[in-house]
């Protein structure tokens, strides 16, 4: 069998239990969630625009590795990092259709632990591991959020290093940037509502993903 082959075929769907967190930000920004493994990566990429509250503005990419890490040989050979597009955006000779690559088949291939990126800019990197697995039925919903902490951080905040400081700015009334910073996050959300970035509505972020599905 080829080494894209479905795990399940000839068998019944499995559910995944994941966990994704945003790497490199501190306090952590993680979501923990039950998701169809035969679900495609182009609707994986849809449940994590759900579950982090992002645009779905900017371009993104699942690798099998963490694409900034220094690899080590294995002997004596850099392994390749393999990456999945939507099929448009397939442009190199390794490039692959994110839309002929399931979630089980990635998660199978990166031993577990794969990681998705959105907006090349600001490199939101979130690392997906695999919790648990079991069989799906008939009343499994494709995705469905269970846990998390915190919102996800706001588009075009120029990544954790940008959004830390626009946080700050909102956090204290006598920054000299705080009015600007504070007309520009309502701008972002469409709401004059003080932005709290503890925050996770999960009730909010399932119903998104009923409709989605």
């Amino acid at each position: 069998m080829d080494k894209f082959a479905a795990r399940n075929i000839g068998g019944s769907d499995a559910v995944l239990e994941v966990r994704v967190e945003l790497v490199g930000g501190v306090p952590t920004i993680w979501r923990q969630f039950e998701i169809l493994g035969s679900m495609a990566l182009k609707q994986v990429h849809k449940v994590l625009q759900a579950v982090f509250g992002w645009e779905d503005a900017h371009l993104h990419r699942f690798t099998t590795h963490d694409p900034f890490a220094p690899l080590r040989p294995v002997n004596g050979e850099i392994p390749e990092v393999l990456q999945w597009l939507p099929r448009q955006e397939c442009e190199e000779p390794g490039d692959m259709p994110e839309e002929e690559c399931t979630l089980d088949q990635l998660l199978d291939l990166s031993s577990g632990a794969a990681f998705y990126e959105y907006d090349f800019g600001d490199s939101w990197l979130h690392r997906i591991e695999l919790k648990s697995r079991w069989p799906a039925n008939d009343d499994t919903p494709p995705a469905l959020l269970i846990d998390g902490g915190r919102r996800g951080p706001l588009e075009d905040s120029g990544g954790f290093p940008g959004y830390e400081e626009i946080m700050d700015a909102l956090a204290d009334p006598s920054h000299p940037g705080h009015a600007e910073r504070s007309a520009w996050v309502a701008g972002m959300t469409g709401s004059d509502k003080p932005f709290d970035p503890a925050f996770l509505d999960i009730a909010a972020v399932n119903l998104a993903l009923a409709e989605e599905f």
